[in-house]
């Protein structure tokens, strides 16, 4: 089969095209044709080795530093069953899925084995195999933060930094279906885009700082790790809460102090230690309900790989990038 493999870490041109071994599942997997996947922000940071000093050790136990131990990147994926180990019950042959490989990676290829209780469900029947391949990670990031630890809830007012990526469209859209009040921070040329997904009001960090307006949260959400702890603790409601995707030793601290002696938290997170397979029936639910739709900026052939990660590696994409594998 075909699959994108890197044998070395470095930039988009390790990436390389090539023909390995196709899967055979074993009695609880399911073997999946992969028709789509996506480049998150992981997948360049795991192929160049580029993690935060926080970081570098577990993943390079996990990874490898000198080379690395998992060839093959790629954490979304939508795709059809091809076929099933005798002892799975819930998947058939012509299956229509999408879902989430998990630490183990490797959807981009054409074929992947998963075990039957994996991140994954049947696709949302009005997306496309991009859309729903490409949406797993935003949506699963932001139900870990925004529901389960941030317990955004009716009459919340919530600020989105960095509303229109991959995390952030995903935000906006969540906290307006929990029923929260959501403002979006983004640059000019995305105003319109987050207002159109459901954000009551958008302010264009280009032409305003939002932390010179004289309002209240009750839960400032930075996706991309670019806002000062001190100034957005200072804009909290009494009991707010802070939450970050990106952070370093001083936020992990300041997140323990606060969670023993202050009413205001800071909270980072793990995320993926709080997915579940059962989150994928929401997210179904919603898309098929029109309560969510991925934002999907660009989609690459599989062979154009090298410059899907050089597109995401710009920091100019807009919602997410998808890869088609057909």
């Amino acid at each position: 089969m075909k699959a994108v493999i890197f044998k070395k870490f470095g930039n988009p041109e390790v990436l390389q095209l090539a023909e390995i071994e196709k899967p055979i599942p074993k009695n609880n997997e399911v073997l999946v044709k992969i028709y789509a996947t996506s480049v998150t922000a992981e997948d360049p940071k795991m192929r160049s080795f580029n993690h935060s000093p926080l970081l570098k050790l577990p993943v390079g136990l996990m990874y490898g530093f000198k080379k690395p131990k998992k060839p093959v990147l790629g954490m979304e994926f939508s795709g059809i069953v091809e076929s099933v180990g005798n002892k799975v019950k819930n998947y058939k042959s012509g299956d229509r899925i999408f879902g989430y490989t998990g630490v183990g990676f490797g959807a981009y290829a054409e074929y992947k084995c998963f075990p039957e209780n994996s991140i994954m469900y049947s696709k949302p029947e009005n997306l496309s195999f991009e859309q729903s391949a490409s949406m797993v990670n935003g949506f699963l990031t932001v139900l870990a933060y925004l529901k389960k630890k941030g317990k955004v809830e009716k009459g919340d007012r919530v600020l989105i930094y960095g509303a229109s990526g991959s995390v952030g469209t995903a935000a906006v859209q969540l906290a307006k279906h929990l029923g929260a009040t959501v403002t979006g921070v983004c640059s000019t040329r995305n105003v319109e885009l987050v207002k159109s997904i459901g954000a009551d009001y958008v302010i264009d960090y280009t032409k305003e700082n939002f932390a010179d307006r004289n309002e209240t949260y009750d839960v400032i959400f930075d996706t991309i790790g670019k806002t000062s702890m001190k100034g957005c603790m200072n804009l909290l409601s009494p009991k707010g809460k802070y939450l970050l995707t990106e952070f370093g030793i001083s936020h992990i601290l300041t997140a323990l102090y606060t969670s023993l002696f202050r009413s205001k938290k800071v909270i980072v997170t793990a995320s993926n230690m709080y997915w579940k397979r059962e989150d994928l029936t929401l997210l179904k639910e919603l898309a098929e309900n029109g309560h969510f739709k991925p934002v999907l900026d660009r989609s690459f052939r599989l062979d154009e790989i090298v410059e899907a990660h050089k597109y995401v590696e710009t920091g100019r994409k807009v919602g997410n990038v998808a890869v088609s594998v057909r």
